[in-house]
């Protein structure tokens, strides 16, 4: 192969490598918002959380029972454990989706929607380098150079950036820092479910069987905590008929799906950027076309959009110049 059909080749997969993160990213944001809806219309964040996974569990299970392709590679997973190449933690990598799930509907309503992205976001990124460093993901260990740390700190600022029209003056700073701290070890750790999921994914041949089995976990979790919510406070409104309110599963399996190829591909670090700026642009988006209620959009959150593409960039251009 020549030296300008490998760059080409290369070149279409850094493409591939941004479109598939955006569109994984994209998903957050949408989710987001149905499940929003969805608490408000039964009153009960606990319950749209378990819906969501519900969903995402069913729709799961008919994937991979009904395609071939699902049903061969479930069968990859015991041999996979008894290798050794997917250790049994790996699959509780779901408890961490639903204490993200958790994380939203305790904290959001406090500290609101701009301070959570960029807690959230500064632990994905955090989480990014030190999984990355430790080789928790299915890459391997990759080394912190100069390059990946400025992405990294770059992606953090644009996003900071970005919302910096929302943010606001918070009285109780003790308390708010605390709750703070929620959604910044949520995204540090989604992060590592991400690497999890990347490692699982290399070892069955393909995303499925990681994407089902976190719905379990994810499932299990949220279902003590809403048994838990039962006994405290009791149950919210009826279920709602609108049938769009229980899309959000099913955008959470397109992110897990999709970051699970993408952090067999690129890494933890790159793959949590690359999703980073996906979630910003399907929020722009979904801001554009269905504003919800007190949405502004400034220059700050176009730009900041932008650069948040720009910090994936400065990130991947090591592994770019690897592959020519």
């Amino acid at each position: 192969m020549s030296a300008v059909d490998q760059s080409r080749r290369s070149f279409a997969a850094w493409v591939g490598f941004l479109l598939t993160a955006v569109a994984a990213g994209a998903a957050i944001p949408s989710q987001g918002r149905v499940n929003s809806e969805l608490a408000a219309e039964v009153d009960d964040p606990f319950l749209a959380a378990l819906i969501s996974f519900s969903t995402g569990l069913i729709l799961m299970l008919a994937i991979a029972g009904l395609t071939p392709r699902g049903r061969r590679t479930l069968r990859e997973v015991r041999p996979a454990l008894r290798r050794g190449e997917v250790r049994w933690w790996y699959l509780l990598a779901g408890c961490i989706g639903g204490y993200f799930v958790l994380a939203q509907s305790l904290t959001i309503g406090i500290i609101g929607v701009a301070v959570f992205t960029v807690a959230v976001v500064t632990g994905q990124t955090l989480g990014g380098l030190l999984w990355d460093r430790i080789g928790l993901g299915p890459a391997g260990r990759k080394r912190l150079n100069t390059v990946r740390v400025l992405g990294a700190l770059l992606t953090v600022l644009a996003v900071l950036w970005t919302v910096s029209p929302q943010l606001g003056g918070h009285t109780g700073a003790w308390t708010w820092l605390l709750l703070v701290i929620v959604p910044l070890t949520a995204g540090f750790t989604n992060s590592a479910q991400q690497a999890l999921n990347g490692r699982q994914s290399a070892a069955y041949g393909s995303p499925i069987p990681a994407t089902l089995i976190n719905f379990v976990a994810g499932t299990a979790v949220l279902v003590i905590a809403y048994l838990v919510k039962l006994l405290v406070s009791g149950a919210g409104e009826a279920l709602p008929s609108t049938p769009w309110f229980y899309l959000g599963g099913p955008l959470g399996c397109v992110f897990i799906g999709l970051g699970a190829v993408l952090v067999t591909r690129v890494g933890v670090l790159l793959a949590a950027m690359g999703m980073i700026a996906g979630q910003l642009i399907g929020s722009l988006m979904l801001d554009l076309v269905a504003p919800a209620p007190g949405t502004v959009i400034t220059t700050a959150t176009v730009l900041g959009t932008l650069l948040t593409l720009v910090a994936v960039v400065i990130a991947s251009l090591p592994d770019i110049r690897r592959t020519r």
